[in-house]
């Protein structure tokens, strides 16, 4: 994985997540999860299995931290090592586990119309 400056070629890199609800057997649980529910980020693509929902305020607890997920972390920081994330209904014991599945490149020109530089106008082609 290559750091968080752009590549050479006008590229850089970000994990995949997988985000999975856990939860103690038998637990109570009050935001419409169940245990193994999960949602994968691909980038900026958030996808949930066919037939699957997710709540909106365990996601709004989780989206803060799924961009700093996907990018290198340094191993000291505690965005390394910590992947459980709490229901934020403080009554509801499920936690949603974040897990690192795979890296994915990006081209710059692909997701901004701002150059490496700054400013905006085109961007070196591929």
């Amino acid at each position: 994985m290559s750091d968080s400056r752009l590549d050479d070629d006008g590229t850089f890199e970000l994990y995949d997540l997988k985000v999975e609800v856990i939860a103690p057997p038998g637990a109570k649980i009050y935001c419409g999860a169940r245990p193994g529910d999960y949602f994968e980020l691909h980038g900026e693509v958030l996808r949930l299995p066919p037939g699957q929902g997710f709540s909106i305020y365990s996601l709004a607890a989780l989206l803060p931290l799924l961009p700093a997920k996907q990018r290198p972390i340094d191993p000291n920081d505690w965005m390394a090592t910590d992947a459980e994330v709490a229901c934020p209904d403080p009554n509801c014991p499920t936690r949603f586990r974040i897990t690192r599945t795979g890296r994915r490149r990006f081209h710059r020109a692909d997701v901004t119309a701002v150059r490496a530089d700054g400013r905006r106008g085109p961007q070196a082609s591929r």
